[in-house]
Parts: C-alpha cells; sequence; structure tokens
C-alpha cells in the first residue's frame, strides 16, 4: 500500500504537479504544532495519512492522532502497519490510547496486545505480525494467487513462510526465487535452507540485527517454542532499533541519561532532570579529587612545581581511559567481544597503555627540558629529577586509565548494567582520582630527599 502510494507521489512530484514525496510531508508537519500537524493530517486522504502515520521519522505521530476526533483515529490506526501502530499506542497517554485501543475491531486488538506485551528492545516488540503463510505442499502458482490475494493487507512481502501440517515453520522461500520459478513446480523445492534462522519474541534486538546481518537476510521470522510463526522482523525495522539503540548509548556516553525522544521536543524540566542526576553524581566523584589533594598537602607546599602539571596529569589518564572505553563499548555492542574475553583485552590494554604513556612521558620530559634550556621557565635546580617525576607519572597514569577504560565496560555488563553506562566523564572522574595518588606516590619515590 505504501508503495503504490509513494509511486503515485513521485510521479507527480514536480513543479505545478500534485503532492510531496512522503517524507517531505512527514518534514514539513515535524516543524509544526502538534494541533496544526493533526489539523492538515485529519485533511489528508487515508492512504496519505496512514503512510505519514507508518514512517517512524515522524515522532509526533502519538500527540499528532491524541488530537483528532476519535473515530478519525481509530480508522487510521486500523490501516497502519501492526508493530508502528503498537509503537505509537505504547507513547500515548494511557486514556487516550485506551479508547482508541477498545473502539478497534477484536482481530486488530489481539494483535496489537501481543506486540504490546513484548519489550520494545525485543524482537516481538520490533516484529509485525503481518506475513505471508502457505502450506508446505503448496506449488509456486499456489503460493503467488496466495501473494495476489492477500498483499494489500501486508505491510512488506520479503519472503514466504511454508507450514508444516502442524502449524510450525518448515521452511521460507524468498520473494526473488518464487516468482523466477516455474508455476507448476513445488515451492519447497525453493527453500535455500530448510532449517530457516528463527528468534523468540524474547530475543533481544542487537542479536536479531547481527543474525540478519550475518545471514543477509531481509527478514527474520519470530516462532514460539513450539515453532509457530508469531511475526516477522523486517530490515528496515532493524534499521530503525538500531539508530535508536545507538541514539540512546551516545547519550549515555556523554554523561545523560537517555532522552528518548528529539532533542527540541524534550521539555525544558526533562532535560534538566535527565541531565542533573549525572551531573551530581560526576561532581560528588570529582571532590574524591579535591580530598586526594589534601592528603598530599604538605607535599605541595614543599614542591609547589609539581601542581603545575596535575591538569597534564589528570587530562592525560582521563583521555586514555575514554579511548579505551569507546573501543570495549562498541566492540561488545557488535559482538567482536565477549565477558569472557576480558583477560585478553587486558593484556592488550596493559602494554598498549605502557607504550601510550611513554610517548607521552617523552613528549612531558622533552617540554620540561626545553622550557629550562631556553629560559622560557626555570624548574630549579632538580627540573631533570622533576622532569622524570611527570615522564614516570604519565607512563603509569596512561597504562592505568587504558587498563580502567577498558575493564569498567565488562564490569558493568558482569552486573547486568548498560556498558554504554561507563561514559566518558565517569571514566574521567575516576581516573582523575587514582591518577593524583599515582603522580604524588611516584613523586614522593623520585623527589625524597631533595624537594620533598
Amino acid at each position: 500500500m505504501v508503495n503504490d502510494l509513494l509511486a503515485g507521489v513521485n510521479a507527480g512530484a514536480r513543479p505545478g504537479k500534485r503532492g510531496l514525496y512522503i517524507a517531505d510531508i512527514v518534514e514539513m508537519l515535524q516543524a509544526l504544532t502538534p494541533e496544526a500537524a493533526a489539523a492538515k493530517l485529519g485533511r489528508m486522504a487515508d492512504v496519505r495519512a496512514v503512510a505519514v502515520l507508518d514512517r517512524p521519522e515522524f515522532t509526533a505521530a502519538a500527540e499528532v492522532l491524541a488530537l483528532l476526533p476519535l473515530p478519525r483515529a481509530v480508522h487510521l490506526v486500523a490501516q497502519m502497519a501492526e508493530d508502528r501502530a503498537a509503537d505509537v499506542l505504547a507513547e500515548m497517554d494511557e486514556d487516550v490510547a485506551g479508547r482508541i485501543f477498545g473502539a478497534l475491531s477484536p482481530e486488530v486488538r489481539t494483535s496489537l496486545r501481543r506486540l504490546l506485551a513484548w519489550p520494545e528492545d525485543s524482537a516481538g516488540g520490533m516484529m509485525t505480525t503481518e506475513f505471508v503463510a502457505a502450506r508446505v505442499s503448496a506449488s509456486v502458482a499456489d503460493v503467488l494467487d496466495l501473494l495476489r490475494t492477500v498483499e494489500r493487507s501486508r505491510e512488506t512481502v520479503y519472503s514466504v513462510f511454508l507450514l508444516d501440517e502442524r502449524g510450525c515453520l518448515d521452511a521460507t522461500i524468498s520473494l526473488r526465487r518464487l516468482i523466477a520459478a516455474a508455476p507448476d513446480s513445488p515451492a519447497i523445492d525453493l527453500a535455500r535452507d530448510r532449517t530457516p534462522v528463527t528468534v523468540t519474541p524474547a530475543t533481544d534486538r542487537e542479536v536479531v540485527a547481527d543474525l540478519i546481518r550475518r545471514h543477509d537476510l531481509l527478514a527474520l521470522p519470530v516462532v514460539d517454542d513450539a515453532g509457530r510463526p508469531l511475526g516477522i522482523v523486517t530490515v528496515d525495522d532493524v534499521l530503525d532499533a538500531l539508530v535508536a539503540e545507538h541514539t540512546e548509548d551516545v547519550q549515555k556516553f556523554g554523561g545523560v541519561e537517555a532522552l528518548g525522544r528529539p532533542y527540541l521536543e524534550t521539555g525544558f524540566f526533562e532535560m534538566i532532570r535527565k541531565r542533573a542526576g549525572w551531573l551530581s553524581v560526576l561532581f560528588l566523584s570529582e571532590m574524591l579529587t579535591a580530598s586526594a589533594m589534601q592528603h598530599y598537602e604538605d607535599e605541595l607546599a614543599r614542591a609547589v612545581v609539581l601542581t603545575l602539571f596535575i591538569p597534564l596529569i589528570m587530562s592525560s589518564g582521563g583521555n586514555s581511559g575514554s579511548q579505551a572505553t569507546s573501543l570495549i563499548i562498541r566492540a561488545l555492542a557488535m559482538g567482536q567481544v565477549r565477558l569472557r574475553d576480558w583477560w585478553r583485552v587486558a593484556l592488550r590494554e596493559l602494554p598498549a597503555g605502557m607504550v601510550l604513556g611513554a610517548m607521552l612521558g617523552t613528549v612531558g620530559f622533552i617540554r620540561i627540558t626545553a622550557w629550562q634550556a631556553l629560559g622560557l621557565y626555570d624548574y630549579g635546580s632538580h627540573w631533570v629529577l622533576i622532569a622524570t617525576t611527570v615522564s614516570a607519572g604519565l607512563v603509569g597514569i596512561v597504562t592505568f586509565g587504558s587498563l580502567a577504560g577498558s575493564m569498567l565496560p565488562f564490569l558493568l555488563q558482569k552486573l547486568g548494567f548498560d556498558p554504554a553506562s561507563a561514559s566518558a566523564p565517569f571514566v574521567a572522574t575516576l581516573v582523575d582520582v587514582t591518577g593524583l595518588v599515582i603522580y604524588f606516590t611516584i613523586a614522593l619515590a623520585i623527589l625524597s630527599g631533595t624537594l620533598l
């Protein structure tokens, strides 16, 4: 249905002709107030209004639908793709969603109730129940006749399920192979694999995405414990879900609670609430840095020159930790490393941190030497020891930062938290505190008997 609409709209999208692309309409409605968008949507033809509502980019769909007269809203929801309709209803106020839900036909209510029962980030929450299924004994001609009958009531037709006499999934056939086959040949002969790749409704969406990528699928069957098909997860649904997941992870990694909606559509006080929690935690954590400096108050009083390099030391450790955290979080998300690989990661990050620290330490030593030799700053008679302290401190802190930053995502995943919660600010704060301890411990060892 949506494809037919788009073809008609595309044909008339030239200046002076009728219509716009659906994506253009969505963008225009997004820029309006919900009331204005509802007024325009209410005047659209059903086929165009449904196409607009079916687009995940139309993030105001729930709010706009709630402003329409109830009969009109029910009529549009009944024609939407069921997975999209379930998502929109889940975003609505419970009372409004309940009135719309109650006015739908029993068949639609049953399908939506099944979709709404599963978490949003699971295969059940992503799937659509609009799939095409035929008997395993059907011929190619039988399946093609079935497709002509039901195509307009299905969101997408990427493949056809073949079911055995118990209604369990026996095989899947791609639409491309079906069209190219002889009409009188058995449909089962077109199956690429008699053991189709399937998932259960509880499967996490990241696992679903990995299976679709690994097996080069356009649609992945979702089956119950007995093997009976419940729905399909299409590749476009996975892309939408992964964009949402990636957005959430990026926000968490910046030290912000996931917003859950576009930036400009997030209310002022909601934005404050989302940011204040993490900011307060980080502020309280940074107080430990002040405590660490107070502990070394006497050493700082005797060797004030050491304070000049505290920002350098702390930022280098935080940067190395953030680098390692970013790499490991992404590797975990892509399935490149597993929880059991923590020791392999540690064995890589430990020498890598030492080499990186040695590189920065060398640069720091050269910098102090150059400033002393050129007369740009006088570090005193023990400047060589100071340069050695800074250099050794950088080796220790960058090594610790790399190791701690790489292990923190594993620890969070082991405890059942999202590894993306190991945000860059959090890692930097952790390394700041420990970095000061490492720096002054090395300073005491090298400068004892001279400046300290």
